[in-house]
C-alpha cells in the first residue's frame, strides 16, 4: 500500500534556524537523509487553511489550472492572473512558505485568501540553504524562516480528506555538490472535491528535474497505485510539472509515463502538441531550454479543450518560468 499522509494543521511549524544549520553541517548520505526524512514532523503533515467563497458543490463546466510558480515570488498578480481565467480548481507547484528569496511569505496562503479558495499545502523540500545562485539576489534575509518549499491544492468549494503522498527516488538533493541542499521528496498532493456529478480526486504534483525517464515513470506508477489503492472507483484529474524532457533531451514524447497513463486509462491534455510550457523568467533568465513540462492526466472527466496561457501580468512581467496550463471540465464521462 502506497504511503500516505493525513495528518493536518493549521500552520506547519518545522525545525528551527539553528537545528537547520546543524543539519546541513551532517554528512550528506542517504542514512542521513531518510532518518530526518522520517523524522520531520513538517515532511508528513498537510497545513490546510483558506476560506472557499461558496459551500456548494462545484458545478460543471470548471476551468482547472496546473502553474509551477517558481518559488512565488508574486503572489498578488498570481491570484489575479487565475481570477481572469476563472480558475476554480488549482494545482501550485514550486511554492515556497517561510524562504528569504520571496519574502518569508506564505504565497499559497495569500492566492487563496484572494481568490477566497480553500487550499491544501504540503511541503516537499526543508531547504536548508537559500535557494540556488540565480535566486540569492533576491532574498530579504541571510536566513529562512521556516524553509518550506512545496506543492499545493486550491478549490473555490470545501477540500474533502486531503493527503499528500511522497514520491519514489533517490535523496538526490541532499549532497555536498548541490548548490541547494534539500531533505525530502517530490509527492503528489489531492483531495475528493464534491462536484453536481458527484465526488471526484483532484492531484497537485511535481516530479524530479533531476531524474530520468525511468524515475518520473516510477513516480507516476506511485500516483497511479495511490489512486487505486484509495479511489479507484472515483474520476481523477492530475496536474503539474511532470519535467517531461527535462535533462534526457527535451523530448517530451519519450516520457514512459505517458505509455503507462495509457495504460492505467489516462488522458493527457497540454495544449497544442507544438506549445511549449517554459520562457524567460527573472529568476531563470533570458534563454531556457525551451521544454513542454507541465500537463493534465484526467480518468473519467470530460476534458471540453486544454490551453497554455502567458503568465505574465498586465505590464509583461514574466510571473515565473512557466506558463499556466487551462482545461475546462465538461463532466463525469459514461
Amino acid at each position: 500500500m502506497p504511503e500516505l499522509f493525513t495528518d493536518c494543521v493549521h500552520a506547519l511549524e518545522g525545525p528551527g534556524r539553528a537545528e537547520r544549520e546543524r543539519i546541513l553541517g551532517l554528512e550528506k548520505s542517504a542514512h542521513v537523509h531518510d532518518r530526518y526524512r522520517q523524522e520531520l514532523s513538517c515532511l508528513q503533515t498537510l497545513e490546510t487553511g483558506g476560506a472557499p467563497s461558496a459551500i456548494d458543490l462545484l458545478g460543471f463546466p470548471f476551468q482547472a489550472a496546473a502553474w509551477n510558480l517558481q518559488r512565488g515570488l508574486f503572489p498578488e498578480r498570481s491570484a489575479e492572473k487565475l481570477a481572469g481565467e476563472q480558475a476554480s480548481l488549482v494545482m501550485l507547484s514550486e511554492m515556497d512558505n517561510g524562504m528569504a528569496r520571496t519574502a518569508q511569505r506564505h504565497p499559497t496562503a495569500e492566492i487563496a485568501n484572494a481568490r477566497k479558495m480553500a487550499y491544501a499545502y504540503g511541503v516537499e523540500f526543508l531547504e536548508l540553504g537559500l535557494g540556488n545562485e540565480a535566486e540569492r539576489p533576491y532574498c530579504t534575509d541571510d536566513f529562512n524562516a521556516k524553509g518550506f518549499h512545496g506543492n499545493a491544492l486550491l478549490a473555490a468549494t470545501a477540500l474533502q480528506t486531503p493527503f499528500m503522498l511522497p514520491l519514489s527516488g533517490p535523496p538526490i538533493w541532499f549532497s555536498d555538490d548541490n548548490d541547494q541542499p534539500r531533505i525530502g521528496a517530490r509527492m503528489a498532493i489531492g483531495a475528493k472535491i464534491e462536484t453536481t456529478g458527484g465526488p471526484i480526486v483532484a492531484l497537485s504534483t511535481h516530479l524530479e528535474s533531476h531524474g530520468d525517464i525511468e524515475l518520473r515513470e516510477r513516480q507516476m506508477a506511485d500516483i497511479f497505485n495511490l489512486i487505486d489503492w484509495h479511489f479507484s472507483d472515483l474520476p481523477v484529474l492530475i496536474g503539474g510539472d511532470l519535467n517531461t524532457g527535462n535533462r534526457t533531451g527535451g523530448d517530451a514524447d519519450a516520457e514512459t509515463l505517458f505509455d503507462l497513463a495509457r495504460d492505467r486509462g489516462y488522458q493527457r491534455h497540454g495544449g497544442p502538441k507544438d506549445r511549449i510550457t517554459t520562457r524567460p523568467s527573472l529568476i531563470s533568465g533570458t534563454d531556457p531550454q525551451p521544454m513542454k513540462l507541465d500537463w493534465f492526466l484526467s480518468r473519467g472527466l470530460v476534458i471540453a479543450e486544454s490551453r497554455v496561457v502567458d503568465a505574465l501580468d498586465d505590464e509583461g512581467t514574466p510571473l515565473s518560468d512557466h506558463d499556466l496550463l487551462i482545461c475546462t471540465v465538461s463532466g463525469i464521462s459514461d
